[in-house]
């Protein structure tokens, strides 16, 4: 373990974790709402450990849906997971099996835009890092799932007071992040054409896996970008030439 490396995604995932707090309470808040104990919140908290599913899932447990309907709805959320693992890959063959569990585990949206986003710019990414990156998010989800419940309450209709936006606004910053790759533009719309089209016709919560697979069978079907001839190295490898 690397301590420097450890320290610099400790200071990275700090900004992630004070803007994910609300979505923590927000959780726990309508957890409790919904039927849940304070204990079970946690839990779910603890072990699902990803803010849009845990939303889908109370949902579903306030509607006394089946149990596995639930299952199933929590993995299409999910499902674009499978998508961020393949992305990782190539980063992260060198950590051993236990490694790659916590790396999974601790797999959500902003670890996974952090982590391409440091590998793209020839950084290591070591396991200090994205161990000190993950916690530093993890913890204090957890904690403030619990500080939501009790103080719930207190909240009333989180929508009344607008509360239900933080969570389209929290994944939209997330996408933007990306909006200097090539062919973003129209493999964002196009997501976002098919989500809306599914919900309108399939509904929730297959709209995100369904806009998410649009996207992907886009991004595949559009050329790649032809890569910008690099002057200089061409200039040195003709000097190398010359002598």
């Amino acid at each position: 373990m690397n301590r420097a490396d450890f320290v610099e995604g400790l200071r990275g995932g700090s900004a992630v974790a004070l803007a994910s707090a609300p979505f923590g309470a927000l959780f726990g808040a309508l957890a409790v709402e919904n039927g849940m104990s304070l204990s079970e919140a946690a839990f779910m908290s603890a072990t699902v450990y990803a803010g849009a599913s845990q939303m889908v899932g109370i949902e579903l447990f306030g509607h006394k849906v089946h149990a596995w309907l639930i299952v199933l709805s929590i993995l299409a959320v999910n499902f674009r997971h499978v998508l961020y693992s393949a992305a990782l890959a190539g980063y992260i063959g060198h950590f051993t099996s236990v490694q790659k569990f916590f790396t999974f585990f601790l797999l959500v949206d902003p670890q996974f835009a952090a982590a391409v986003k440091r590998g793209e710019a020839g950084k290591p990414l070591t396991f200090a890092w994205y161990l000190g990156f993950g916690i530093i998010i993890y913890i204090p989800w957890v904690l403030i799932s619990v500080a939501g419940g009790m103080l719930g309450g207190f909240i009333g209709d989180p929508k009344a007071i607008g509360l239900d936006i933080l969570l389209p606004a929290y994944f939209l910053g997330i996408v933007l992040g990306f909006r200097k790759r090539d062919n973003f533009l129209p493999v964002a719309l196009v997501s976002a054409v098919a989500s809306v089209l599914a919900y309108r016709y399939v509904g929730s919560p297959w709209h995100v896996s369904l806009g998410a697979a649009a996207g992907i069978v886009l991004a595949a079907l559009l050329p790649l970008p032809r890569e910008v001839p690099d002057l200089e190295a061409d200039a040195l490898q003709s000097e190398v030439h010359e002598v």
